[in-house]
Formats: C-alpha cells, structure tokens, sequence
C-alpha cells in the first residue's frame, strides 16, 4: 500500500501553524492605539481607519521556497512578481485599492547582478497593480541565508497596503444560500505548495525530474512550469467590484479551499460546494508523479494546499453572476461559476465523479 503524501511531509503542518495562530491574539492589545477609531473584522484580516469613513489594509505575506526554484533554474527577474501578487491580491480581498508595496530581501550576498533582476520582477508587478515601491530593505544575513548555491540564497518578504473606503469594503456578510462562486483563473501553482511539488518533482529534493525535462503534458520545462508567475488580480477584482455588489473576496492561496471556512463567521448557516475545475497540467503531474515515486497525494490533500486552476473568487448574487463574469472577462480574465453557497456547513468538492468533503 502506497504511503500519503500530505503538506505537513515537507515540514508544513496546517494543523500545528493553526494552533499558533492562537498566539497572534494578544496583538489586539495594541488596537487601543488607532487613533481614528476602531478597527474592523474582517474574514481574512482587519483594516483600521485613518479619517471618516476611510480605511486602510495593511498585509504581509512571503513568496516561500519558490525562490528555490528560481535559484535551480538561475533565473531571477520573475520572483519579485509573485512578490507583490502575494500582497496585493491579500488587499484587495477588503475592497481595498493597493497604494504601495515594500519589500524585505534578506540575502547571502547582496549582489548587483541578483539585485537588478529581483528589482525587474517587482517593477513588472507594480506596474500591473497600478502602486508604487517607495520604500524596501535588502539585508546581507549569510549565516541565516544558504540558499542552493553559495552567494544567491534569499528569502523575499512583501508588504502591500491599500486604501477603502466603508461603502465599498467587502465584508463577507450577509453571504445567502444559493448565492454564486465565481473563480479567476491562475496561471498555475503561483506561490503556494511549492514545498510539496519540488519534493516531487524535481531531483534536488528527492523527486523525479531534472529541472529540464519536459514530462508529458507541459509545453516547456518544468522548472519555467513552477516557476511562472502568480497571477495579480488587482484590475479585475476592483474593476467587478465597482459595478456588481461582491459579498466577499477569497485569495486561494494557502489551505486553498479550507480558506472559504472562514467566511462562515461573518455569514452564519452556510457551506460552500464546488463543482467545476480545470486544472491546469501541473496539478495532474504533481499526483502522478507522487504515485510513480511510490506514494499518494489524495484529491483531498490537493485540494486543500493548492489553487487547482483557480487563483482568487469572488461571492455574488445569482443574479449579478453573468454580469460579474462578463465584466472580468473584459479585463482579460478567464472567470467562471466554480460552485455555490449552500444551506448546509460544510466545505464539498465534486471533482470527477467523486464527492470530496473538506470540512
């Protein structure tokens, strides 16, 4: 009997960093210090006010060990744009219009050369999320920073921030049963269960591949597979929210599709179940691969560490669902009905001919 493979086999356990979580609660000691008022809850982090009725979200979030593969490939200039996706997509999940990004580099060496195309990639994604870099830090830390080869380890830390205003935050209130999931459309693994698919892809980390090979059913090397570029939502997400009332925004990202549980504590009564996915190649060889080393990731795992062709969705009405889709679409975004909300708790996957139950 083959073995399951989960995240927490990479040194990833969803399980124990949840229970951590449990520490950040002494951080609302400092809400007393907001000096316009207090802060609002919302499902996937609070904003805080700076004047009437207008608000600001502050995120940080990391690209993790996608720049292992950016080091095995040598390729540097595309990083930086998972960087700032992985924070502006955070932002945008209140409504929010991202204002800036920062970056914290800690490096092994801080080389000119490294410096130049880690700086291409987060110009690339400002660019197309319409903020600035004002400011960021890049630290010079060998003794914490290894990395593959000696002198190009990094670690890439992001932060965004962006301005709402209380008319046009999305709460993740007031969620109805039948009420539609649209999903956006990624450009595949972006940044999140990195660990687990280098240790079954590639031979560096005990896996199948050389870095350039091309397996059946991708069009170029793996290593370029993994490491395309998270996908920046910022245009098509406000462009939607502006004429179609969102009831609430998901950044599938990490726990994937565990993370719409969270929208149960501002909507109560409700569930969730999806029913339409379209992985892209990636996901399918992840599992293959898995069984031909001798071990089995489920649907289940998959489902709840990666995207599976869906990198963001958004909750609307029944009625406002083929105006939202159109309106993505007119962005350049590939956007569909992925599932519905429902009567009944619970997280329920249809996939194949199967019915998956995540929660």
């Amino acid at each position: 009997m083959s073995k399951k493979i989960t995240y927490a086999d990479t040194g990833v356990d969803r399980e124990l960093r949840a229970k951590s979580k449990r520490a950040l609660r002494i951080l609302k000691e400092t809400y007393r210090f907001s000096l316009y008022g207090k802060l609002v809850q919302l499902p996937f982090g609070n904003i805080f006010p700076i004047g009437r009725n207008r608000y600001l979200d502050l995120v940080i979030e990391g690209i993790g060990t996608k720049v292992l593969v950016a080091q095995l490939a040598e390729k540097y200039d595309t990083i930086g744009i998972d960087g700032v996706a992985v924070a502006v997509n955070d932002v945008i999940r209140s409504g929010a219009k991202p204002l800036a990004v920062a970056d914290n580099i800690h490096a092994h060496v801080s080389d000119p050369v490294l410096v130049k195309q880690w700086m291409k990639g987060i110009v690339k994604g400002a660019t197309e999320a319409e903020c600035i870099v004002p400011s960021g830090e890049i630290g010079d830390v060998p003794e914490l920073i290894k990395g593959l080869m000696e002198g190009k380890g990094v670690d890439m830390v992001f932060a965004g921030i962006g301005e709402v205003t209380s008319e046009k935050t999305i709460s993740g209130g007031n969620i109805k049963p039948s009420n539609v999931i649209v999903g956006l459309r990624s450009s595949g693994l972006h940044s999140n269960g990195i660990s687990l698919a280098r240790k079954i892809l590639f031979e560096q980390w005990g896996g199948k591949y050389n870095p350039y090979d091309t397996p059946d059913g991708l069009d170029r090397e793996i290593v370029y597979e993994v490491l395309e570029p998270t996908k920046i939502h910022v245009k098509p997400l406000l462009s939607v929210a502006e004429q179609v009332n969102v009831k609430a925004a998901v950044h599938i990202t990490g726990d994937a599709y565990l993370k719409f549980d969270r929208l149960t504590k501002f909507s109560k009564n409700i569930g969730f179940e999806f029913n339409n996915f379209k992985p892209q190649s990636i996901f399918e060889l992840i599992q293959k691969t898995a069984y031909e080393l001798g071990g089995t990731i489920t649907d289940e795992e998959m489902f709840k560490t990666f995207n599976m062709g869906w990198g963001f969705a958004i909750i609307v009405e029944k009625t406002d669902k083929d105006k939202a889709i159109d309106i993505l679409e007119k962005t350049g975004t590939q956007a569909e009905e992925i599932g519905h909300v429902t009567d009944s708790e619970g997280i329920n996957i249809l996939y194949g001919d199967r019915k998956i139950i995540l929660r």
